[in-house]
């Protein structure tokens, strides 16, 4: 889920396990490695930090619960009508996919996505049709038929830079036709259906994150909540320095300046026992 204020984006995501019964199996080894790799992440997030420390934590914490980081999946900086900023940290290095390593910066806003997998890692496109698109604002085309003129003339005016839906086009012909040619020329990007081998379970969590002169801040995303109670994993987190960061606190406190009124006493305190 995903929304923006004139243009600036918070995203969220949240695996919930539908029913009341107590999970133990494969499925709560998922939960945990992508819940702990959620929490690895947003304490990592601070400035100074890179993006590849954030990998590596991923790959210590998902290997643990014998599960694997989704390949593909990546984290990426957030701006004023940018969902997917050039700055971005990757869910799972892998000999085809890499990313410049980068240092976080104050006043930076990230969505983290984490997904992993009891399987491979490994994600495949679906038979189910895709009905989410952004619009690809580099290429331009003249589209023959009216219906998709009439198409891409409403998703430049109305979705310029953000992905959308399918369904929240007027005419449903319309969309229908404006999006098989807009494809086709490659003015339109595909946000595909993806999925795991069969039997294997998938877990995700995301949230959105502000660098802030006073910290980090986590402003979308929920508790682990029922989950806690609910999910019960025989595995659990071996890496000492992962175990270190995770018992560590989230939102660190700053102390307190001391207002000068106090300083003044404490120098005059010190006076008196001088004296």
């Amino acid at each position: 889920m995903a929304c923006h204020i004139d243009g600036f984006i918070a995203a969220a995501a949240h695996t919930v396990v539908v029913g009341d019964e107590k999970v133990e199996d494969r499925r709560a080894d998922c939960i945990m490695a992508a819940w702990n790799c959620a929490e690895a992440a947003l304490r990592l997030l601070q400035v100074g930090n890179t993006n590849i420390e954030i990998t590596k934590a991923f790959a210590k914490i998902a290997e643990d619960f014998n599960c694997k980081p989704m390949q593909g999946v990546l984290s990426h900086q957030l701006k004023k009508h940018v969902i997917d900023g050039n700055r971005a940290i990757l869910g799972c290095e892998t000999q085809d996919e890499h990313v410049d390593e980068f240092e976080f910066e104050a006043n930076e806003v990230y969505c983290i996505d984490v997904v992993v997998s009891t399987g491979e890692g490994k994600s495949k496109e679906t038979d189910v049709r895709s009905t989410v698109f952004k619009r690809q604002v580099e290429n331009s085309y003249i589209l023959k038929t009216q219906k998709a003129r009439q198409f891409i003339s409403e998703v430049n005016k109305r979705f310029p830079a953000l992905p959308f839906t399918l369904r929240a086009i007027e005419d449903e012909q319309v969309a229908r036709v404006g999006v098989s040619e807009s494809k086709r020329h490659e003015l339109l990007e595909e946000y595909p259906v993806l999925k795991e081998k069969d039997g294997e379970v998938v877990a995700q969590f995301k949230f959105t994150v502000l660098l802030l002169p006073g910290g980090t801040k986590k402003i979308t995303g929920l508790p682990l909540g029922p989950l806690e109670k609910q999910v019960v994993s025989a595995l659990s987190v071996k890496d000492e320095d992962m175990k270190k960061l995770l018992a560590s606190s989230a939102n660190p406190k700053k102390q307190k300046k001391k207002k000068a009124g106090a300083k003044d006493e404490a120098k005059e305190e010190a006076k008196e026992e001088d004296k």
